[in-house]
């Protein structure tokens, strides 16, 4: 399944894009090496899923798709690809919300200054009562509310519940307020339940994805993988066709920072920290990160079938590359390499956000027996 002609014509290609998120695997890339490297039934991993863009390829088209995320924004996207709710269920519990939102008046003047710059009343009294009432770990109704709230919790103002800011990355509160104030503006008078509603009725147009059998994980790779084994005998799934990842690569982003609005309204800090919690950094320790590469691989590599293909794409830098390189021969060391270069034909998100140094590009290392 490939989408080349019309975009948007099935529920598969409409859910696809759930949600903006850093270094995201193309859709029609994933796509291509499932069907080249696995057959219908197969198993696909990725200890590193992100958004699930691997996991949700390999459902979409009748294999078992298996991730783990440790950045939940990235995880209830995932999920709500997987397991989307029923189109009814997701409305009446928005109508729901926004009942209940009014509640939340006092607590949302008590919020920091960026989020009077960010958002109307009506939007910050519908996004605490979303924060307090949805339970968007268990619920599937919960999460794919949650899901599409993060989609839309900023962006473009006219497409957006925000003010003025880029999709993919949460801004710095003080760098955002600074700009709004030059630049005069202020937050859109959007109905929230209204606004959803609009592009919840376009999620739906074609239905749900087909997706039953795959799972996205949320945690720490080195903690979740031991535990896969007996979680694929269970279910009769003997091993691992297909290693289809992409590692943090080395000081290149923070994971917790780029997310810091997003991950608010999942229950974190309404402050933006630069650094908070295991793996959420920019990766910056040269030691730390060989080491998590080197056990995270280990441990995959339990999972595998002995004919496995592992399919890599890393970053083309000298450290990050020739890491990534020599922990895989160490790993797999029966296994014949090729390396594919995938330099950068268009800017990156890096440039959008002050960083316009030259990049080098990717790098895929495929590992077949």
């Amino acid at each position: 399944m490939f989408f080349t002609e019309k975009k948007y014509d099935t529920a598969e290609k409409r859910w696809a894009g759930i949600g903006p998120y850093y270094a995201m695997f193309p859709v029609s890339f994933t796509n291509k090496v499932i069907n080249n490297y696995t057959k219908v039934g197969n198993v696909v991993l990725d200890p590193f899923a992100g958004r699930a863009t691997a996991v949700y390829s390999a459902a979409i088209q009748d294999r078992v798709g298996i991730g783990i995320e440790i950045n939940p924004v990235g995880w209830v996207y995932g999920k709500a690809k997987l397991f989307s709710a029923k189109k009814n269920d997701v409305i009446k519990r928005l109508e729901m919300l926004d009942n209940k939102s009014n509640n939340y008046l006092k607590a949302s003047k008590q919020l920091p200054v960026f989020f009077r710059f960010c958002y109307s009343n009506q939007v910050k009294k519908f996004l605490l009562a979303a924060r307090d009432q949805l339970d968007w770990r268990r619920c599937p109704v919960d999460w794919t509310i949650m899901a599409l709230l993060l989609v839309y919790l900023h962006g473009k103002r006219e497409a957006s519940l925000s003010n003025q800011m880029r999709q993919t990355k949460s801004m710095s509160p003080p760098y955002a307020i600074r700009w709004w104030k030059e630049k005069k503006i202020t937050p859109p008078e959007v109905d929230p339940l209204e606004f959803l509603i609009k592009r919840i009725d376009w999620r739906y147009a074609n239905g749900c994805p087909k997706t039953s059998g795959s799972q996205v994980y949320l945690g720490d790779c080195n903690k979740v993988l031991p535990r896969l084994q007996n979680s694929l005998y269970r279910r009769g799934l003997k091993s691992v066709h297909l290693l289809l990842t992409s590692p943090p690569y080395y000081r290149v982003t923070n994971y917790y920072y780029d997310q810091w609005l997003r991950l608010w309204l999942l229950g974190f800090s309404p402050v933006a920290y630069s650094n908070h919690g295991l793996y959420k950094g920019r990766f910056g320790n040269r030691n730390e990160y060989s080491q998590l590469l080197l056990s995270v691989f280990h441990k995959a590599s339990q999972l595998l079938a002995k004919d496995a293909v592992v399919y890599v794409r890393t970053d083309a830098r000298e450290f990050t590359y020739q890491t990534t390189l020599q922990i895989l021969k160490e790993v797999f060391p029966e296994k014949r390499l090729s390396i594919i270069e995938q330099p950068f034909r268009s800017s990156t998100q890096t440039h959008l956000f002050g960083d316009k140094s030259k990049k080098v590009g990717e790098i895929d290392l495929i590992l077949e027996p």
